[in-house]
């Protein structure tokens, strides 16, 4: 139990859900995330030393690190994230104080719901707060990705740690992950509701193949940017991906269509949105899971298996994954006044099919960075 009177501060940042526009992020694209009520907070107070000492409200772990020596905990649980944006904010010249801060994560870790980015723009931010410095939300998420990217070793895109820092509460954001250019775009869905289930498979974006997709995609900018005058694969048109597949190998020739077809589908779906058109936004939906999972291959039997059974329910419009794959959430478009019934439907047939249980998460759209006064 966090006593709040103890600290100066406490810092919150959002976990995201992706609507639509995966995987397109790191290609320049623009994707359609929305931030969460599922959030990491940081409880933080000067110590007046140069240590930082970190406790969790979720883990018995603790552990104080070195602000001079901070290379030397990538491989600590827990601490890892934390150290790496310590370091990343000292290398872009932010003051850092020694400090003690509390983390208290309601995003669950592993979900696809971006627990990672909320940790990181919290954490940057805290670190911020403490030392006096501007607190300027889209710095503090390029800082934030800078850490991911260089500490974690996860070569991600922008879209996670932007809609972390800078979601609006009830307002998806249109994002344009190449210039950095957000449009709100009010939820209007209606008569129907989102729904996240979590297939609750462990996973890394370490691990897994995400940087082999990234790595995948980059090939293919530099086989394609000069012939069709591209700075960023999203700007590959479909008669330009038509005139020079060819160049390219039959798997990096789905990941680029992939692609390609996603950022037409991100558009689509701002267009519904803002018209309220939820049954085009669901077959939008559907049409990106079976992208990723036959083109881009990052879904898997436990995702795949989330999404078809819940695209199978008479009160869902559509079903997909979100986030960075192999493993994670799916969000679904469902008829508000059934969703009670959909779940349970999902559920069931989600246990019979892989043999554990799935989880649904209630959790509403919110702001992203906030900044509380605590003394």
């Amino acid at each position: 139990m966090i006593n709040e009177k103890d600290y100066l501060y406490k810092i919150s940042a959002a976990g995201r859900v992706n609507i639509i526009g995966e995987h397109i992020d790191y290609c320049g694209g623009k994707v359609f995330p929305a931030a969460l009520s599922l959030r990491n907070e940081v409880f933080v107070r000067p110590n007046g030393t140069d240590k930082i000492n970190i406790s969790w409200t979720t883990l018995p772990h603790k552990i104080s690190i070195d602000i001079e020596n901070l290379e030397k905990y990538k491989n600590e649980p827990y601490a890892n994230y934390i150290a790496g944006c310590v370091l990343i904010a000292k290398r872009a010249g932010k003051k850092i104080l020694g400090c003690d801060m509390v983390q208290n994560c309601t995003v669950p870790f592993g979900s696809g719901l971006s627990s990672s980015a909320a940790i990181e723009v919290s954490t940057i931010a805290a670190l911020a707060k403490i030392a006096g410095e501007e607190i300027d939300k889209v710095e503090i998420a390029l800082l934030a990705q800078r850490a991911e990217r260089e500490y974690a070793g996860v070569n991600c895109g922008i879209m996670d740690q932007f809609a972390s820092a800078c979601g609006k509460k009830n307002n998806a954001m249109l994002l344009d992950c190449k210039t950095l250019n957000c449009e709100f775009v009010p939820l209007n869905t209606g008569e129907y509701s989102l729904v996240i289930i979590d297939c609750n498979k462990p996973h890394s974006l370490i691990q897994s193949k995400y940087n082999e997709r990234r790595a995948e995609t980059d090939y293919a900018l530099s086989v394609l940017k000069d012939k069709a005058k591209i700075s960023c694969l999203a700007e590959l048109s479909s008669s330009d991906f038509n005139k020079y597949s060819h160049l390219l190998s039959p798997k990096v020739q789905n990941r680029v269509l992939h692609v390609v077809e996603e950022c037409k589908r991100v558009n689509l779906a701002q267009t519904a949105m803002k018209a309220g058109d939820m049954a085009t936004l669901g077959e939008l939906l559907n049409q990106s899971h079976a992208s990723l999972s036959r083109l881009y291959e990052v879904t898997g039997r436990e995702p795949d298996a989330l999404a078809y059974t819940a695209q199978g329910h008479p009160a869902c419009l559509g079903s997909r994954l979100t986030g960075g794959g192999f493993g994670g959430c799916t969000v679904s478009i469902v008829k508000t006044e059934a969703v009670s019934d959909f779940t349970d439907f999902v559920l069931k047939q989600y246990n019979k099919k892989i043999g554990y249980e799935a989880k649904c998460y209630l959790t509403e759209i919110a702001d992203g960075l906030t900044v509380s006064n605590l003394a």
